[in-house]
């Protein structure tokens, strides 16, 4: 029962992308200035981190973030994927993208995916993280975007506020402008999701269950159609 209902969620969503299918095509200067690839729009999904960089650890588990990004990320392709976009991921394995884990290797990394991005002529960019603070009462989810992208914004807003609605949402937070390497790798729609705080033991036990990775991937998957209808 709750896999027809997440599918009959799907297939409303992208009803209303076919219906706003004429609008976007009047307004695309404003939206997006990729074209569709063969009526189909691609979609980048970046799991951030991997290999030698783990970057931030669970506080109580020590999960490493790249392990949980890459779930996360995988489940927000089957979305899309399900949903009949093009969708791609930087990174599909656990290793990182850098070659040889030599001086260096986290630019080579960041290079790779930027190429990736180019590559596909990607229409949007999503890519997952986790947060941490030494301020342990730090909470829930944050959506970054580049300051100079209208676009960018617009996107950051809509996941927003759908990971604002998921019944586990303790704080209502807000898209934040950010200055980092993934949300200039294109002049289309980018994001940075900060999922959580690893560095607060309640975010953490949900970051690390694999129901929330996937309700996680939902909202961030909502708020990315609702964009473009």
């Amino acid at each position: 029962m709750k896999l027809f209902i997440i599918k009959k969620s799907l297939l409303i969503i992208v009803c209303a992308v076919i219906v706003g299918g004429a609008v976007f095509g009047i307004c695309a200067g404003a939206i997006s200035t990729s074209a569709t690839h063969d009526g189909v729009r691609t979609v980048v999904i970046d799991a951030g981190h991997g290999g030698i960089d783990a970057g931030v650890l669970g506080i109580n588990t020590k999960t490493k973030e790249s392990e949980i990004n890459l779930y996360i990320a995988k489940y927000l392709r089957g979305y899309f994927a399900d949903a009949g976009f093009n969708a791609v991921l930087t990174r599909s394995t656990q290793g990182g993208l850098y070659g040889t884990s030599t001086k260096g290797f986290k630019m080579r990394d960041m290079k790779k995916r930027k190429q990736i991005i180019e590559e596909n002529k990607a229409d949007m960019v999503i890519s997952i993280h986790q947060n941490f603070c030494p301020i342990p009462s730090r909470r829930g989810g944050t959506v970054f975007f580049d300051k100079d992208s209208q676009s960018g914004k617009t996107l950051a807003e809509s996941i927003q506020q759908n990971l604002n609605e998921m019944k586990e949402c303790v704080k209502q937070n807000s898209p934040l402008a950010g200055d980092f390497y993934m949300l200039k790798c294109t002049q289309n729609p980018s994001v940075l999701v900060e999922c959580g705080f690893l560095s607060n033991g309640e975010d953490e036990a949900l970051l690390v269950s694999a129901e929330y990775q996937k309700a996680l991937a939902y909202a961030i998957f909502k708020g990315a159609v609702a964009f473009y209808s």
